[in-house]
């Protein structure tokens, strides 16, 4: 058990992780565009989903840290893909093609990233089918796009009080050193990928949950914290409830970026069934808390109950619902 001068500490070092502190920057992006989750496509999603025929045509983009590509080139290349199909999935969409921006300096600089991207293309079976190169630059750099479909959509803007919080990670991986990248997808057969990515549209297309996240750069905790600000929610998060893997502290797992995990909510019906979905294939879910009324997300340790974000008093990437709205 915690003790709350534990849980008060703690709370104040996820506030301040620098996986939330980038997510800030959105904000300021956002208000300079005049982009806002009243826009026609509403912004603060994983993607934005364009009406289109009896669908949703899904696109999104991710770019990546200049130290993650001169450090790790070829993983890098490989989550330009990796990360992007699972912004289509916690979309409840399907991927169509990828295009990518690779700027190196000189062919040999571009190698590994283009080897990582390529491998990854074909694990998943989504091919890449254009985009921009400049080989004449002085570092490295990487953006990635993708375009997916949905029939039925899950959005960050829907979990609603009642609902059950739910975390789906596959824990059959390791951390890929020295970042807190929690690597799960490398050495997994490609019919396992396509098929646990898969799960999230048939959760959707099956009516047990309206409302997902994949889990970004701001770990668990930081994508609960744009999650239920997109919500116009409040939200809890058990600690005692969420599963780790063996021998990783509890504090870097909140924080850490996993190649597969979401965040999900579901009538206290149906979360059983999302969660018997995930066991079936061997990833770890489970209910770890609930969305509540209220602007603030919370952790709690078996009584100790702390805030870590009040967005009353401040918002966190700027793309909450208007004051009001349904």
């Amino acid at each position: 058990m915690m003790d709350p001068g534990a849980v008060d500490a703690l709370a104040d070092r996820l506030r301040a992780g620098a996986g939330v502190v980038a997510k800030r920057d959105i904000a300021r992006v956002a208000a300079r565009l005049g982009l806002d989750a009243a826009a026609a496509v509403p912004v603060g999603d994983d993607c934005a989903a364009i009406p289109d025929g009896d669908g949703y045509l899904l696109l999104a983009i991710e770019g990546f840290m200049n130290a993650f590509v001169e450090r790790d080139p070829w993983f890098a290349g490989w989550c330009g893909v990796m990360v992007n199909l699972s912004d289509i999935a916690a979309m409840g969409g399907r991927p169509l093609a990828v295009v990518d921006a690779v700027w190196a300096p000189g062919e040999d600089g571009a190698r590994p990233v283009l080897d990582g991207l390529a491998a990854a293309s074909a694990r998943y079976g989504v091919p890449i089918v254009g985009g921009h190169s400049n080989l004449s630059t002085d570092r490295g750099q990487l953006a990635v796009a993708v375009l997916g479909r949905a029939r039925r959509l899950l959005t960050s803007f829907d979990a609603r009080p009642g609902d059950r919080l739910i975390a789906a990670v596959d824990h059959r991986g390791r951390y890929r050193e020295p970042f807190s990248n929690w690597e799960a997808a490398t050495d997994a057969p490609p019919e396992r990928l396509r098929a646990d990515l898969a799960l999230l549209p048939e959760i959707a297309e099956a009516g047990l949950s309206v409302a997902a996240k994949d889990i970004s750069q701001g770990g668990l905790v930081g994508t609960l914290m744009m999650f239920a600000e997109a919500s116009g929610v409040g939200a809890v998060l058990h600690l005692d409830a969420v599963p780790v893997p063996a021998g990783v502290p509890l504090e870097r797992w909140l924080q850490s970026f996993p190649s597969y995990g979401y965040l999900l909510a579901a009538s206290p019906t149906d979360a059983p069934a999302v969660i018997a979905r995930f066991a079936e294939r061997d990833i770890v879910a489970a209910d770890v808390g609930a969305f509540e009324p209220g602007r603030r997300v919370d952790i709690a340790a078996a009584g100790p109950r702390r805030t870590v974000w009040d967005f009353a008093l401040e918002p966190l990437i700027g793309c909450a619902p208007a004051k009001g709205a349904p």
